[in-house]
């Protein structure tokens, strides 16, 4: 909204000063930086610097220092100078008076009111203008609470503020209610005054002699004054709800002993060297030893040993390098995660090619990489469940997040469902993309890189609730063979990667489809189905180009189940197709009757079928499979570890009707779960009609196999043997094209 006295004040400038100061600001009224900037130069030129920048700097503050330490009516050198003042109160939302040049009563009393706000009135009585809080007055600060700060921060923004302003490194920080990287720093510096840190020796830095210093302040349960302020001011800045106090309570220790379990540390209820680093900096105290660790070097038999001597559990490793030249051992490397089995190590896997500047990040960006890392993880025998943290490597701003961060996850995270959910999402990044992610419902755990402590998205960040990983320092362990640079990282539990994992292939993996062979795909499909008369007669609901189509469309779930599964796509391609050219006005009539059954009620798009027999189940979706058949082949493979889920029983109606929802209504999951079922009917169908077990379904299936995996999907008898040996031509058309792909 338009501000009068703020136009008045841009005006003002741009008349006085515009051409003398190389700017001039655009008069709408608005305060913003370039108006700042405009007041900074004119300042600047007020006091004889030149040339004219956009920073307060040590140059601008020193000179104030010597010519005007202190401003007021008396000692105002000019009427343009208060001109500045005055229009600079304005921007800062404080009565200037008329900007007349006049440093009158209204323009002392909100001066007043200004220092009150910054919590400096103490220091810095009466309404003279002194360096520091010029400087405060001319950026784009706030000194009262905004956006719904917290009004306990703010009392620790002034405090800090009143109690440290006359530091010559210390500035004024805002008063806004939020924790910062302003506010970070300052805590720091607060800290090192009350070691006895000289001025220039104090820096804000979490350096050696600071930390030599903590660890002689541990602080318990009796203890009181500043340095209790100190730390309850950080408790109070990582969101633990404590009274900002001299006195350390029976209750700050409880919260203490909250906070110290929440990020893996010693329990004690103390403020020790430990809580104190944790509370400070992103990275904590760097000494600790971590049960986890990620690095972009093969882990061969004498490094897992290593690893495993030191203490680690957990390994991040990346699923992808795409250069050929840089980092040759970045990518998984054959043979290693077998490496990583037989020591008993785990392995947490990490998504990355560039992602260090805001340009990489995009919707389509977030699809290719999703499709890559599903590729990356299946051929390397990644597990269906396993979680894939994907990376913003770089500190990513606020805005940046807003704007291409959180849609590319969305779009990771939306394209991963159209895969079937094979893999989970979690965020590798700083604290805060890491919380906004996870808090967007993109990503379900953090991989934190709180080694870059000065990351504005660390600094002024409170760890992510969901971390799993707390990547604190590059260290390097072992000698010799065994010698190797890793990221130490804490671990919270929250995530212990995978043990086991999937032998390596046999043969190539099938690949997405080359819309390219479309045509000549659908012309072979349509002419041999049309040979053998199928599906005959009417009835029919689908034309069999819409079948393919809808198939193909889901190209990449059935593709990502293949991989996933070691098996032919051709397989999933054959028996979902077969069954869809089969679906019938009988088999919507059953469908209507199974929602009649278990809601009592005929759906709308059932109105106009004739009489409807209600059912218990019926076989639904593209590939025809019922709610109990559904349940069997799911906890066949629940059971057998190659799929997460809740075991349901095929008996219970209502888990039928659950199961039965999802196989109807979500194409994805139906055509997902027809993998299953394959794996099923090699295991013999247990729960079912047993047969005799067969090898489940691979890359080499013969083709007696796959006639049999064929015949078993769709049951028993002469019926379902006559179609199998139709189905075994439609097989190898599918096979044809999928091979031709996956070969170029």
């Amino acid at each position: 909204m338009a501000d009068e006295m703020v136009l008045r004040a841009q005006k003002f400038v741009n008349s006085v000063y515009g051409q003398r100061i190389g700017m001039t600001v655009t008069e709408d009224g608005r305060t913003g930086w370039n108006t700042m900037f405009a007041l900074t130069r004119a300042l600047q030129l007020e006091l004889g610097i030149a040339p004219q920048s956009n920073s307060f700097g040590p140059t601008t503050l020193t000179a104030l220092i010597s010519k005007y330490p202190k401003l007021n009516a008396s000692t105002m050198p000019s009427e343009n100078f208060c001109r500045i003042i005055q229009s600079a109160m304005y921007c800062k939302g404080y009565d200037g008076g008329d900007i007349d040049g006049k440093y009158g009563t209204r323009v002392q009393a909100a001066m007043i009111k200004l220092k009150t706000d910054m919590g400096v009135a103490g220091p810095f009585p009466d309404s003279d203008l002194t360096p520091k809080v010029f400087k405060g007055l001319l950026n784009m600060d706030a000194y009262v609470s905004v956006n719904s700060g917290s009004e306990t921060i703010r009392s620790i923004q002034q405090w800090l503020n009143g109690q440290y302003v006359q530091r010559k490194d210390y500035y004024i920080i805002p008063c806004d209610g939020h924790h910062s990287r302003d506010v970070a720093k300052s805590m720091l510096l607060a800290i090192q005054y009350e070691l006895g840190m000289a001025d220039g020796v104090a820096n804000g830095a979490f350096g050696p002699g600071t930390q030599a210093g903590l660890k002689n302040h541990t602080l318990s349960t009796g203890s009181s004054g500043v340095w209790v302020e100190l730390f309850t001011a950080a408790m109070v800045l990582n969101k633990r709800q404590v009274d900002f106090s001299a006195s350390f309570t029976s209750s700050l220790a409880d919260s203490v002993t909250a906070f110290q379990a929440f990020m893996n540390l010693a329990v004690n209820g103390q403020a020790d060297f430990r809580t104190w680093s944790s509370l400070l900096v992103s990275y904590g105290d760097q000494t600790r030893q971590g049960a986890a660790c990620d690095g972009i070097t093969k882990i061969t038999p004498a490094r897992a040993q290593a690893l495993k001597d030191a203490g680690y559990k957990y390994i991040g490793r990346y699923l992808y390098n795409p250069s050929t030249t840089s980092l040759p051992e970045k990518e998984i490397q054959p043979g290693e995660l077998a490496t990583l089995q037989l020591y008993g190590l785990r392995c947490f896997p990490i998504y990355q090619t560039w992602a260090r500047s805001v340009d990489y990040y995009s919707v389509a960006q977030g699809v290719a990489d999703c499709m890559n890392a599903a590729f990356k993880a299946e051929e390397h025998g990644f597990k269906p469940g396993t979680r894939i943290y994907f990376a913003v490597d770089y500190d990513a701003v606020d805005d940046e997040v807003t704007s291409y961060i959180l849609p590319y996850f969305r779009s990771v995270k939306d394209q991963m469902v159209k895969l079937g959910s094979p893999y989970k999402v979690g965020v590798y990044g700083p604290r805060n993309a890491c919380s906004r992610i996870s808090a967007a419902g993109y990503a379900d755990t953090s991989f934190v890189s709180d080694m870059s402590s000065g990351f504005s998205g660390n600094l002024g960040y409170t760890m992510p609730d969901n971390w799993a990983f707390d990547q604190i320092v590059t260290k390097t362990i072992g000698s010799g063979d065994g010698k190797i640079e890793i990221d130490n990282n804490i671990a919270s539990g929250r995530d212990t990667g995978q043990g086991a994992f999937y032998p390596p292939p046999s043969q190539k993996l099938d690949i997405g489809f080359n819309m390219g062979y479309w045509a000549a795909l659908l012309k072979e499909v349509d002419d041999y189905m049309a040979s053998i008369g199928r599906p005959g007669g009417t009835g029919y609901v689908y034309t069999r180009q819409q079948c393919l189509e809808t198939i193909m469309s889901h190209d990449a779930a059935i593709s990502s189940a293949s991989r996933r599964y070691r098996m032919r796509k051709a397989l999933i391609q054959t028996s979902a197709f077969w069954e869809f050219c089969h679906y019938s006005n009988k088999d919507v009539a059953e469908d209507a009757g199974v929602v009649v059954y278990h809601t009592g009620h005929l759906p709308d798009w059932a109105k106009d079928l004739p009489k409807i027999e209600q059912l218990v189940d019926s076989s639904t979706g593209i590939a025809k499979i019922s709610g109990r058949t559904g349940i069997l082949a799911r906890n066949n493979s629940i059971g057998a570890g190659l799929l997460e889920g809740d075991i349901l029983n095929p008996t219970s109606d209502d888990d039928r009707w659950t199961m039965w929802q999802k196989v109807n209504q979500d194409n994805v999951f139906n055509l997902t779960t027809v993998p299953h079922m394959h794996i099923w009917a090699a295991d013999g169908k247990p729960g079912d009609h047993a047969e005799a077990p067969m090898r489940r379904s691979d890359l080499d299936y013969t083709d007696t196999e796959t006639f049999e995996i064929l015949r078993r999907y769709q049951g028993f008898g002469d019926q379902a043997v006559a179609d199998a040996k139709l189905r075994m031509p439609l097989y190898a058309i599918f096979e044809k094209y999928n091979r031709i792909i996956r070969e170029s």
